[in-house]
């Protein structure tokens, strides 16, 4: 189902959260990480709201939760896109698009970068392509929105602990109401 409002995006967060992906967090802790760690380090609003958004496509896939160590690529980057792009603003939906790209981009950049990777993003690395080249790193870096994806991409890195304590899905509701397209 492609959301219509913030509503539906929601309900997905509380239907579908609860799947894991190859980490020992949820999808719903995992989105809620990533923006609480982009808060707490002084975070424009752009970069926590598109750290809470960038899976949204894992949640939309019917694929099973353990597809990548099947070897199976669901593109959740396209699929997050094509939903929330009638959503939500550019900058948004674009950081969600790219933030695949980013990880490759920053294992081809900074080479010690894959070795902090969780076991689960080396293995997705290895189906979405591997590390960049110089020539698809330039072609990146030609996106509008490459920098803010790279900034986002550091934290969903980090949005991978175990019981850590963040706030509810509710309390980002005030955000991401901002960046909802006036249209939609």
């Amino acid at each position: 189902m492609t959301p219509t409002n913030l509503d539906d995006v929601l309900r997905t967060y509380r239907e579908h959260g609860h799947r894991h992906y190859g980490e020992d967090v949820t999808e719903l802790q995992h989105a809620l990480q990533c923006a609480t760690f982009a808060q707490e380090a002084g975070e424009p609003p752009v970069v926590v709201a598109a750290a809470l958004l960038d899976d949204y496509g894992h949640l939309c896939h019917q694929l099973g939760e353990d597809i990548a160590t099947h070897g199976v690529d669901a593109r959740h980057e396209h699929i997050g896109y094509q939903k929330l792009k009638p959503l939500f603003t550019d900058d948004i939906v674009d950081a969600c698009r790219l933030h695949v790209a980013a990880k490759r981009y920053l294992c081809w950049k900074e080479p010690a970068y894959l070795d902090g990777l969780s076991d689960a993003s080396r293995t997705s690395l290895h189906l979405q392509g591997g590390p960049m080249n110089a020539d698809e790193a330039r072609e990146f870096e030609s996106e509008p929105h490459f920098d803010l994806a790279v900034r986002v991409r550091r934290y969903d890195d980090m949005g991978k602990v175990p019981e850590m304590a963040t706030p509810d899905l509710d309390s980002f509701v005030p955000l991401l109401q901002t960046f909802v397209r006036s249209a939609a």
